[in-house]
Formats: C-alpha cells, structure tokens, sequence
C-alpha cells in the first residue's frame, strides 16, 4: 500500500462522508442530528426536521445557544426555487438607556441583564414552522422537553465551558442551579437535566393543545404563549425586579420577518447567506474578490494559497468594521460590495509577497465617505475564544433545505427565574461609538456573527453549510467551501483539514479587541507551510490541531450526477452527519 505524505495526512479524514438517496442531516450534536432525521424518518419535512433540530440544540448545548436567543436562518423551498431568509435576531429594546449602558460598561456594554436584547428564537421556530413546516409544535419541541426533563449525557466540552465560566455562572442564581449545583461542576458523564426550560417548552406545548382553529391558528397561539401570555409576563416582571430594558410591550410587538437572502456568484455557484444585519457579507465578499484567482493552480493549503486567503479576508473584515450594520438604520452598500468591479479592485490591493500587518483601509465606495480607523486600539496576548455559537442543516427527499446558526451563551447573563431560559445576549456586538455601524440605539440590531450558508447550483440545491466559531465562523466555512468547490476533496475531508483564521480586525465581541498581523494556525499544518507564512510577515499564533477555536462545521451537498446527498460534520466538536 502507498504511504501518505506528510502534505497529504493534513487532509485525511478521521470520519467517512455520510451519503443517501433521500435525505440527510448534519448538526452541532448528535442527539441533534438523530431528532431531526426521527422528524424525517416519519414523513415531515426539511423545515420541520430543521426546526425540531434547531429546539434541541438550545438544550445540549446551553452553554452557547440559548432556546431565547437568536436563529438566523436560510430556507430553499424546491416547489419555490428560491432562498429565504428568517430575520432571527432581536433587537434592542425601546426603553434602552446608552447613559447607564456606558456608566456601567465602560467602554464596552456590560455583562448582565442590560445586554439582553429581544429574544428572536421561538417566533423563528413557531414562523418556520407555521410558512413552510407541515408539523406541530409539540411534534417539533418534544424531542427537547424530552432531553430537557430527563437529562442528556454532560460531554467533556460542555463539562469544561461550564468550568471556564464557573465564577460567572455562580453570580446569578437560576443559571448556577442548573448548571453549578452546589457550588460544583458536574462530572462528565453525568446526567444533566434542565427542568425549569421542559416545563417552559411544556407551557408552550399546552397553549397549542388548548388553541383553537386550524394548524396555524395553534402556532400562533404557541408565539403568543411566549410574547404575549404568562412567559412573556415572567420575562417582563424579571427584567423590571432587576431593572432591565424589556417589558411586556415590547415583547408583544416582536415579529419575525421573512426576507430576501443576498447572494452572490463564484463560478457558476450561486452563494446564499442572511442580509447585513449579520456577517456573512464577509464570507460572499471574499469569494467574489477569490473568484479571479486560480486557487487550484496555487494549490491546497499551500503557503501562497493561505496567504492570498488571509489578504482577501482583510480586506473583506476592513470593509465590515466600516460599512456593515442594520440595514434599518444604515444604508449598506450591498451591491456594490458584491459586485464583479468592486471585487477586481479588492483583488488588486492583495500583496502578493507580504501580510499587511495591520487591517487595511476599507475598500472605497462612490457616495460614501471611508471612516477613519486611527482610533483602533491593538490587543495584547492570545486571539480570545469567541463566545460561541452551533449550527445545524438538513436536506428532504423533496429537494427542500434548512441551514441555520443558533446561538446565545448563559454564563454572561442571568436566566429567568423559573423559566430555565436566558434572554438573547446579542447586545454584546453592539459599540458605544454612534458613528459606528453597530452602535447601540433603541430598536436597532447589533450586528450578528451568527451566519448560516446555502448554496444553489444550476437551479438546484447545492450545499448548505455553517460553523460556530464568532469572526472565525465565515472564515472556516469559507475554507471548507473551497476545499470542496475550488479543490475537490470530499465533504468530510473538506470539514476536517486544517484552517487558519485571520484576526487583523476589531473582534465582533466586547471589548473588540484588535490583532494586528494576527493569523492563528492549527499544529497539524507542516512547519514549513507554518515558517513559509512567519516568513511573509504573520504574527503566527498556533493553535491544537484539531482546535475547537477553529469552529465546527457541518455540511451537506447534493451530488449532481448521482443526485446524492453527502454529508458530514467537525470532530473538532460534537458534530455528527446522518443520511438514508
């Protein structure tokens, strides 16, 4: 038998790409991933299995995603042959005080409970069910009552975030319950259970049981039950006790819209992510400005590959700290960023021997002036992990695909008495400086990382794909859609070779700290690609090989010759791919 080189072990895949004729799933948990494909097993629909999946994850994984917190989402319904997008972000509440936001946070919003914005999660779950869904509520969100109530196996890195945070947790009393009981961290292997939120899930099971009318009348009385009913008054009464911002008014007038995704096109693939109220503009930027290269020729994570990688994600993230923020109060020049001229400018300010060493200049856009970034401050040590984030996506026999990043952390924050729940923290990427895009203003949306991807081909879908990970999330679902697009390795081989991540930009999350030249690198790449790379000007920062840091990404694509589904999942964490 042939021996691997060294160049090609980088690349070898620990796990099989999953295939199958009929559907697949691939999510940030296991148990996740078995809900969903339970959902399809029994006839519903991508939507449903998606939604089923996505109500899960905010119980095995409640150290980063909160079943209040945040859902943007991407749906490609077949019958339509177009891409939605579920707006799942909430925003800040009206009675929002910036004086007090800075007299307790400094230069940064504070921890705690004025962080929390509207909670955008359950009217996503009950309005992606309600459009394209063809199940109840109660057949979604059992799955999670039933984890919930009983318990679920506590995993090493759940057992060690729980531990990081320890002291945070420990502040606020339902969270330290839950998850500190006693003043301790539960061993792995442990049943962990969370009653207070299968009792929360449990009141909203019973408001669509006692509802009247058809299918959606019962959905709507579930969102009611949560903006409008006895959870919403619980959260009110909370927020007012603790002096927070939400109240019962604002929670009733919270909606999800469903919109338009933005897209752009890389070599015949049309590439689809939520719009500017979150990042991944960055992601569609990059590939627009990639686009006129010829990333084969240079070859797979070759030195050259990843430096010109890194300098189109620079250039990308300048434009992001410059440009991108709520579309509501902003005007973003979306077009203009994705188009084929701005892209050949961007291509032509990449260095083609040298990293910049710093973040450069955003690109120009006629009509709007380029702020200055002279008061940009550097950080000092390691990039900071990111509070973080999960992902699931799932396909149907029927060519319909949910792709959807939930998130929101509970160590940061305290969670509503009783309810087992923690209120979206997003209002910790929002900035104190008003000419910033993502400054804080009552009804405005901070600026998500949170950032799903879906990808149509000749009319048909493509891929669908995201990561956890906070500024490194488009970044690694980038190199994992060139590794299979632009370089042809397998799904899984794609997911699990090793990535860089730039960090030569303000960090989406207080206190946004800056790495000049940054460019944090996984062990597993060889010394000389590493040394080839210090050599060109990076501040190399290595990471484990198989680093959590690093996102985990999880993935579907449609084989168009054979019509297969392919898909696989990031044993950097508990990711797992199913498929039939």
């Amino acid at each position: 038998m042939r021996q691997v080189t060294k160049k090609e072990a980088a690349t070898v895949a620990w796990r099989p790409t999953i295939a199958g004729s009929h559907y697949a799933a691939s999510c940030g948990h296991y148990l996740a991933t078995a809900a969903a494909m339970r959902v399809l097993d029994a006839g519903g629909n991508a939507v449903d299995a998606g939604v089923t999946a996505a109500i899960a994850l905010t119980v095995l994984q409640p150290d980063v995603v909160s079943f209040a917190g945040v859902l943007p989402t991407l749906i490609y319904m077949k019958s339509d042959n177009c891409v939605v997008s579920l707006e799942g972000l909430g925003y800040w509440p009206a009675g929002t005080d910036l004086a007090r936001l800075k007299a307790e946070g400094g230069d940064a919003v504070p921890q705690g409970i004025l962080r929390q914005i509207f909670p955008a999660a359950p009217a996503t779950h009950v309005e992606a069910l309600r459009r394209f869904g063809t199940i109840t509520y109660e057949q979604a969100a059992t799955p999670a009552l039933q984890l919930a109530r009983d318990g679920f196996y506590l995993y090493p890195i759940l057992r060690d975030s729980i531990d990081q945070h320890a002291a945070d947790i420990d502040r606020y009393t339902e969270n330290a319950s839950i998850f500190r009981p006693g003043g301790r961290t539960p061993p792995v292997g442990s049943r962990l259970k969370q009653a207070n939120l299968s009792k929360t899930i449990g009141r909203m099971i019973d408001a669509e049981r006692q509802a009247s009318g058809d299918r959606k009348a019962k959905l709507r009385a579930v969102h009611d039950c949560f903006y409008r009913g006895s959870i919403a008054e619980d959260i009110a009464a909370f927020h007012k006790k603790h002096r927070g911002f939400l109240t019962r008014e604002d929670l009733a007038g919270f909606e999800v819209p469903v919109e338009k995704s933005i897209s752009t096109m890389y070599r015949g693939i049309e590439v689809h992510a939520c719009d500017v109220w979150c990042q991944g503009i960055v992601m569609l930027e990059t590939l627009k400005t990639l686009e006129g290269i010829d990333l084969a020729a240079l070859g797979h994570n070759t030195p050259q590959y990843l430096h010109i990688l890194a300098q189109a994600l620079d250039l990308a993230f300048a434009d992001r700290e410059a440009y991108v923020g709520d579309p509501k109060f902003m005007k973003v020049p979306t077009s203009q960023l994705l188009s084929a001229d701005y892209a050949a400018k961007q291509r032509s300010r990449i260095n083609q021997e040298r990293a910049l060493g710093r973040m450069p200049e955003p690109g120009e856009i006629a009509g709007i002036a380029r702020p200055s970034l002279a008061s940009l401050m550097p950080g000092k040590g390691k990039a900071p992990p990111a509070p973080d984030t999960i992902y699931s996506c799932v396909a149907d026999s029927h060519g319909n695909v949910w792709s959807a990043t939930p998130s929101d952390t509970m160590y940061d924050t305290p969670m509503i008495d009783g309810l087992g729940i923690n209120i979206s923290t997003r209002g910790m990427q929002s900035r104190f400086l008003e000419t910033h895009p993502c400054s804080v203003a009552p009804g405005k949306r901070p600026r998500l990382t949170p950032s799903p991807a879906l990808a149509l081909k000749d009319n048909s879908f493509h891929m669908a794909w995201g990561s956890p990970g906070g500024d490194i999330q488009v970044q690694s679902m980038l190199q994992v859609f060139l590794n299979i697009n632009a370089f042809g390795l397998q799904v899984q081989q794609a997911i699990e070779s090793p990535r860089v991540g730039t960090f030569n930009f303000p960090n989406s999350f207080s206190p946004h700290a800056y790495y000049p030249g940054r460019l944090c690198v996984e062990s597993r790449f060889p010394e000389d690609i590493i040394g080839a790379l210090e050599k060109r000007g990076y501040d190399i920062e290595m990471w484990s090989g198989k680093s959590w840091s690093m996102g985990s990404v999880c993935a579907i694509l449609r084989d168009a010759e054979t019509g297969l589904l392919h898909a696989g999942a990031d044993p950097r964490r508990e990711g797992y791919a199913m498929a039939w």
